[in-house]
Formats: C-alpha cells, sequence, structure tokens
C-alpha cells in the first residue's frame, strides 16, 4: 500500500513513532507533515462541549473529565485553551449604576490574598482578589508572589472609578501600606471575601489544599482561576 502525504500528495514519506491512541504517525519528507492512514476523528458535539464547560467549573480533574465525557486528553487541553483566551478581561463584572449628580449607592471592596502552588509546593503563588461587598462580584485578580509589587498590580487592574470612590477593607498585610491610599483603606476582615476564597478552594481542583492536582504550568493556572471567576459574576449578576 502507497502512502500518501495529505498536505502535498507526494509518497516519500517515513514512519514517526505511534500516536497517543496507538495509530501509526508518518511524516512526509517533502513537507514535513504528520498524518495517519485513514484518520477517524471524533466529532465532539456541541451539547457535549457545553457539558465539559460545566465540568470545568467543579472539582474534577482533567483525566476524570476525559474518562467521563469520552474524549482525549490532548483535544481536552486543546478546548481549555481556547476557552481560556476567550474570556473578557472585565471578569464579567458589572459595575454599579452612576450618573453625573450622583452615585445610586456607596462603593465599598473587600480585597484579600490566598497562597496556591504551581509546578511543585515550593513554588508558591499568591493570589489577589479584589470584591465588591454589595454584589459580591469580583472586580479584579492577580497572581503573584505576596511582595507589595503584586498587591500594586491588583491595584492597577481594578477600574479606574472604582479606585476613585470605593471604600477598600483590608487586613493588617503590610503590602497594601503605600498601595492603597490612606483616606480609602479600612482595616477589617472581609466576611464575604474569605467565604469566596473557601468556594475557589472548593470548586477549583488546582487550589486544593495538600494534594498533587495543582497546575504545572502558571499560564493554566491563571486561566483556570480567571474560568471561574468569570462564570461566577455572571451568577452573582442574576442575584444582584
Amino acid at each position: 500500500m502507497i502512502t500518501c502525504c495529505p498536505e502535498c500528495g507526494k509518497t516519500k514519506t517515513k514512519k514517526n513513532g505511534h500516536t497517543h491512541n496507538g495509530k501509526q504517525n508518518n511524516c512526509c519528507k517533502e513537507c514535513g507533515r504528520q498524518f495517519v492512514n485513514d484518520p477517524k476523528q471524533k466529532i465532539i458535539t456541541e451539547e457535549k462541549k457545553e457539558q465539559i464547560r460545566k465540568l470545568l467549573l467543579e472539582r474534577i480533574p482533567l483525566r476524570g473529565i476525559c474518562r467521563v465525557m469520552g474524549v482525549s486528553l490532548c483535544w481536552l487541553l486543546g478546548f481549555i485553551a481556547s476557552e481560556y483566551k476567550q474570556l473578557p478581561d472585565d471578569l464579567n463584572f458589572h459595575t454599579n449604576v452612576e450618573t453625573n449628580e450622583l452615585i445610586i449607592w456607596s462603593l465599598e471592596s473587600e480585597v484579600d490574598e490566598m497562597w496556591s502552588f504551581v509546578g511543585n509546593k515550593e513554588n508558591k503563588q499568591w493570589i489577589w482578589i479584589a470584591m465588591d461587598a454589595k454584589s459580591r462580584q469580583i472586580i479584579a485578580f492577580h497572581v503573584g508572589d505576596g511582595s507589595r509589587r503584586s498587591a500594586r498590580k491588583l491595584w492597577n487592574s481594578i477600574p479606574e472609578h472604582y479606585r476613585n470612590k470605593a471604600t477598600f477593607y483590608t487586613d493588617d498585610w503590610d503590602s497594601y501600606k503605600g498601595v492603597i491610599p490612606a483616606d480609602h483603606h479600612r482595616l477589617v476582615k472581609g466576611n464575604h471575601i474569605e467565604r469566596f476564597n473557601c468556594t475557589m478552594r472548593q470548586r477549583i481542583s488546582r487550589l486544593v489544599r495538600k494534594a498533587l492536582s495543582f497546575s504545572k504550568k502558571l499560564e493554566n493556572h491563571i486561566g483556570a482561576i480567571k474560568y471561574f471567576i468569570c462564570h461566577y459574576n455572571l451568577e452573582r449578576a442574576l442575584h444582584v
């Protein structure tokens, strides 16, 4: 049987190992295209994709989703990457309504930080979060170290009108000093944001303590957190 390249149609090919499902992989010597003979591509329906989107919001390992939904890990990783790219930078946060004469209600925010791991437990990554106290939507987040530099990056990611008009409640973490203006800063432990931190640890497997499910790459770690926050804000908007 003559093997032809599906890209250029040439017959100068060579065997190049096997695919993840055991099929013979070929490589074209002319154009470098890799391919298998008689590929049987499984069509993933939109209904199944929607189910996978929902499963990604629960504390289920990726390989578990693969087993339940009958998809390959390679396909799932590519699907997740495409979903992360479509996430809005505003996190689906809907600001409070205001006019030129009057702010309809005062702006208050709870700010807190929590630790997580990427790659191994020696590589600790801090998740900085700012929450709207009334709607309990997430205004902004940043993943970095525990320093004042990361606190400033969180501060800069908060919408400007919110930074100018809101009162921010934090714990006594030293990194906030000199970042949040003193006339907008209050020291108090936020109950709502502490509860949200707990929710994230319960819903995002990468944040579970004393486990080996933490992220291997920082960009995937940030993407998973952003994915959850964007959907969380949409759910909270329904209750405002």
